[in-house]
C-alpha cells in the first residue's frame, strides 16, 4: 500500500451524531442535561440537537438538511465556539441565545465568559445575532455598544402526569443552591408554615438537618414533572432569575409558585403579579407570609396565571420569529 493512502478502515466514517431535518430552516443545539435551557429550547417548537460538547456535531456540519439556514445555540454549551465558527464556514446563519442574568456574571467566571465570547463572536460576524432571555438586559448590552435582542422563553407544552398522593403540605424547592438560588431562605420559609420542603439538592446547612426536607436528587424531566406536579406549592423565589421555566410549568401543572421579583413573568396584571411574587427573596418569614397569601387564593391565581401564560407565549412566539426571520 502507497504510504500516502490509508486503508479504507482508517478513513473517516458518517459523523458520529447525525443532525436532525430543519423542515422550517431553522436547527437549534443545547446541552441535554440542562434542564431549563432545553426545555426552553423545545417550547420554540424548531428542531433540537443536543450534545454535552458541540465540538462533537462539527463533523455532522458536512451533512446537513439542505433547507437549514440558522443554527441557534441555546445557553453556549461546551464547544459552542468552534461549532458556531464552523456553522458560519460551513455558510449557515449563527444565532445565541444567552439563559443568565446579570446577577449571575458578577459571581460566576462561566456565564460572563459564555455571553462574552458570543458577543465576541458576534462583533466579528461569525454569529448574526445575539438574544438574551433576561428583561432589561437587551438595551444595557446595546448602550455597550452590542446589537442584542430581548429573546423571552415560550410556555413549555406539558402533558400533566398523575400526582403522587403525599402527605401534609409538600413545598417544592427544586433549586440547585448555587447561582443564587436561594435554597436555604426558602427551606426555612417552608419549615415555618408547617410545610415539608422537596428538594432535587440539599444545600451543606447544617441547621436544616431537622427540617425534614425530601431531598430527591437529579431528576429527569417526566420525573421532575410527576413530583412538581405533586406540591401543595412550588417556591422559586431566586435571587437571579430570568424569565422562568418552572414557574411557567408549575402553573401549567395546576399548582401555584411563588416568584421573586427579579421574575417580570406577571409585571402587566398588577393583582396577580402582587399575588404570586415577593419582593423580599432573602427574608424566610417574608417568604411565609408571601406563601400563606397566595395559598389563601391559589384557585383564582392559577386561573388567572395560565390565562396570562397563554398571552405571553403568542407574544414570545413573535419574538422567536422575529429574532429568527432576519438572522
Amino acid at each position: 500500500m502507497s504510504p500516502l493512502r490509508r486503508s479504507r478502515r482508517d478513513e473517516p466514517g458518517p459523523p458520529d451524531v447525525a443532525l436532525p431535518a430543519a423542515p422550517g430552516g431553522i436547527l437549534q443545539v443545547c446541552h441535554p442535561d440542562w434542564r431549563g435551557v432545553r426545555a426552553s429550547a423545545e417550547a420554540f417548537g424548531d428542531p433540537v440537537a443536543l450534545a454535552q460538547d458541540l465540538h462533537r456535531l462539527i463533523p455532522a456540519l458536512g451533512v446537513v438538511d439542505p433547507g437549514l439556514r440558522l443554527v441557534v445555540i441555546q445557553g453556549w454549551p461546551p464547544g459552542a465556539a468552534p461549532f458556531a465558527i464552523a456553522a458560519a464556514n460551513a455558510g449557515l446563519d449563527v444565532a445565541a441565545v444567552s439563559h443568565s442574568a446579570p446577577t449571575q456574571h458578577g459571581v460566576d467566571a462561566g456565564e460572563a465568559e459564555a455571553l462574552s465570547q458570543a458577543l465576541d463572536l458576534a462583533a466579528d460576524g461569525v454569529i448574526s445575532r445575539v438574544g438574551v432571555v433576561k428583561a432589561g438586559l437587551a438595551p444595557s448590552l446595546c448602550a455597550l455598544g452590542h446589537d442584542v435582542w430581548h429573546v423571552p422563553n415560550r410556555v413549555p407544552q406539558i402533558e400533566r402526569p398523575d400526582p403522587e398522593p403525599l402527605d401534609g403540605s409538600p413545598v417544592g424547592i427544586f433549586l440547585f443552591p448555587m447561582w443564587r438560588k436561594n435554597v436555604v431562605t426558602q427551606v426555612l420559609a417552608a419549615v415555618e408554615l408547617g410545610w415539608t420542603p422537596h428538594l432535587m439538592a440539599a444545600a451543606e446547612v447544617p441547621y436544616l438537618d431537622t427540617a425534614g426536607s425530601v431531598v430527591h436528587g437529579e431528576l429527569g424531566r417526566s420525573e421532575f414533572l410527576r413530583w412538581y406536579g405533586s406540591m401543595h406549592m412550588n417556591f422559586n423565589v431566586t435571587l437571579s432569575e430570568c424569565h422562568p421555566m418552572m414557574p411557567m410549568e408549575s402553573y401549567r401543572l395546576g399548582v401555584p409558585c411563588l416568584l421573586s421579583r427579579t421574575s417580570d413573568l406577571f409585571v402587566r396584571d398588577r393583582d396577580l403579579y402582587e399575588l404570586t411574587t415577593v419582593d423580599t427573596a432573602d427574608d424566610p418569614h417574608g417568604i411565609a407570609a408571601a406563601a400563606s397569601r397566595l395559598d389563601g387564593h391559589r384557585g383564582d391565581v392559577v386561573a388567572a396565571a395560565n390565562g396570562s401564560l397563554d398571552d405571553i407565549d403568542i407574544e414570545a412566539g413573535a419574538a422567536w420569529a422575529e429574532f429568527t426571520r432576519g438572522a
